[in-house]
């Protein structure tokens, strides 16, 4: 089975790294990471991955409005989101599965974690 590709999109660096190592280390997926919704969204256009896990708060370009985006764009639109949020309320995650998002994964997150997560809600284990 081919190595699973993931973008991670978070302007914090320290989240990428982490995102980066532990997705990695844990499950052995190749990782690609972005620190805006443009930077990501190009990205997307260019590695294809098989899932973005995506920052909600972003300066410039928040995380909705990036899912937006990559859902308009043929190239992007069929690649799950996994929403990474500080605040997610019930209503949040109706909202959320009403707009095509995968699910919403709480920051901060359990990095050692954060894989079986990802894999759970995308149906790979």
């Amino acid at each position: 089975m081919a190595v699973k590709r993931i973008l991670v999109v978070d302007n914090e660096q320290y989240i990428q790294e982490v995102a980066k190592i532990c997705l990695e280390t844990v499950a052995g997926w190749d990782v690609v990471t972005a620190s805006s919704g443009k930077e990501g969204i190009t990205q997307a256009e260019t590695y294809q991955p098989d899932a973005i896990l995506l920052d909600v708060m972003m300066p410039d370009m928040d995380g909705i409005t990036t899912f937006e985006q990559l859902q308009a764009n043929a190239a992007t639109k069929e690649i799950p989101v996994i929403l990474l949020t500080a605040k997610i309320q019930a209503s949040d995650r109706r909202r959320y599965a009403q707009m095509g998002i995968v699910t919403a994964i709480a920051k901060p997150f359990n990095p050692l974690e954060l894989a079986s997560q990802v894999a759970t809600a995308l149906g790979w284990n």
